[in-house]
């Protein structure tokens, strides 16, 4: 199996911290019940995390934006149960020791995001 990118391991860390909390569910939004086995969790999360050999690259590559977006809007079941609307500290006060620690006054910058070039000029 290729080298795994760090989302990808985070994401692999967060499905299995669901597992071990019993948050994990199976099937299409949780369905099929609470999952049991560890080799099904590892499975999901591989899955979940674009980085299954079972799956074509480009159905990985989904499976990650599609996780990467739930993560995002706070939607995974790790963070409902924990309380958590979003990961990360954007927007938010930066709180790491580069930035000053947790009496930090600045925030964190949001980078813009670069216009596609698919407009067409008519």
């Amino acid at each position: 199996m290729a080298k795994t990118s760090m989302s990808q391991r985070k994401t692999v860390g967060r499905v299995m911290h669901e597992y071990a909390h019993g948050e994990l569910k199976s099937g299409p939004r949780g369905k099929g019940g609470k999952v049991k086995s560890r080799r099904q969790a590892i499975a999901i999360a591989l899955e979940e995390a674009g980085a299954s050999k079972y799956e074509s690259k480009k159905k990985n590559r989904r499976n990650l934006a599609r996780s990467k977006a739930k993560e995002a809007t706070g939607r995974t079941a790790q963070q409902e149960t924990e309380g958590k609307a979003r990961v990360g500290a954007r927007g938010k006060r930066e709180s790491s020791r580069a930035m000053g620690g947790k009496n930090a006054t600045t925030t964190t910058r949001r980078t813009p995001r670069r216009r596609s070039a698919r407009r067409t000029s008519r």
